[in-house]
């Protein structure tokens, strides 16, 4: 049985509170486990998450301020421990070598996991296999920063009902997909006729920029969007000197992109009352929502009818 849902592990922003740990998301999808900046304190949330930390099979940095990445070795760290055999894929930005390994080196253990390491040299296609393509996208806020942009590699879908209608099963199924088309008592049958190409969902990240049409692009037709939204709008030059964004922005980019969902985080700890970022939001986007630590979104894939 495949999981899809994103759990957050931690809002906060450079400032942790009594009640939002620093940042950290993880994105459950089917066989996968992808984590995002994961900061300060991110493999004690697992705990509270009621998740095993080697669900993690991929993990991305968006930049190296110390509130995104902290919590890197520690989780590199926990993996190690508990001997997973699956390798970690680790995606950050390239101009951050030295800090990603500070992190990942930064005490003494023998390392026994298989980390393949993706560093980000520009915008554009990062990685790309059986599962996945992932895609970066430079963002502004005064060192080198990416959003990403995952899709869901495209699955064929067949009509059951169409192919028990024409006597279509076993072999048959089989050959209809590997060669197009079949034929069975002198009747032939096309693949186009009984299935669909189902486009792949698609997860994007954007955390920590000014506005920007990057991150527009990076969240363009997002099933989800996770988007910062450190600031209300009544502190708008606080965003804009601190290279954040506001709510409204966040709702902005959502709205630009069709992104289909908005979730805001990495909230300044000026804000007690979260509920105000997601009035502000759905002004704009109507299908916005303010997380806080610990909550858990579904992630619902996508499907095509005939």
């Amino acid at each position: 049985m495949t999981v899809r849902d994103l759990t957050i592990l931690g809002c906060a922003s450079q400032q942790p509170t009594r009640l939002r740990n620093h940042g950290a998301y993880l994105l459950r999808w089917n066989e996968e486990g992808l984590l995002f900046d994961p900061g300060e304190g991110t493999q004690r949330q697992f705990i509270f998450a009621n998740v095993a930390p080697p669900t993690v099979t991929r993990i991305f940095v968006s930049h190296f301020h110390g509130d995104h990445c902290l919590g890197l070795g520690s989780m590199l760290m926990r993996l190690n421990l508990d001997k997973v055999t699956h390798p970690i894929h680790v995606y950050y930005p390239a101009s951050g070598k030295v800090y990603f390994d500070r992190l990942r080196y930064g005490t003494a253990y023998h390392e026994q996991i298989k980390v393949i390491e993706h560093p980000v040299h520009h915008t554009g296609l990062v990685h790309e296999d059986e599962n996945f393509r992932i895609e970066a996208y430079a963002l502004e806020h005064g060192i080198e920063n990416y959003a990403y942009r995952i899709q869901e590699t495209p699955r064929r879908r067949f009509y059951k009902e169409k192919l028990k209608e024409a006597g279509i099963d076993g072999f048959y199924v089989r050959d209809l997909l590997e060669k197009g088309s079949v034929e069975i008592h002198g009747q032939r049958y096309y693949l186009k006729d009984f299935s669909s190409l189902q486009p792949g969902s698609i997860f994007s990240c954007v955390l920590d920029t000014k506005f920007c049409q990057n991150a527009i692009m990076a969240a363009r037709d997002a099933d989800l969007l996770l988007c910062e939204s450190t600031y209300l709008d009544a502190e708008k030059t606080l965003a804009e000197n601190h290279n954040h964004l506001t709510a409204t922005q966040a709702a902005v980019i959502a709205k630009e992109a069709n992104a289909k969902m908005l979730i805001l985080t990495h909230f300044s700890a000026r804000y007690l009352d979260l509920s105000e970022f997601e009035k502000e939001a759905q002004i704009v986007f109507p299908n916005s929502f303010a997380t806080d630590d610990l909550k858990v979104f579904p992630f619902r894939k996508t499907i095509v009818n005939p």
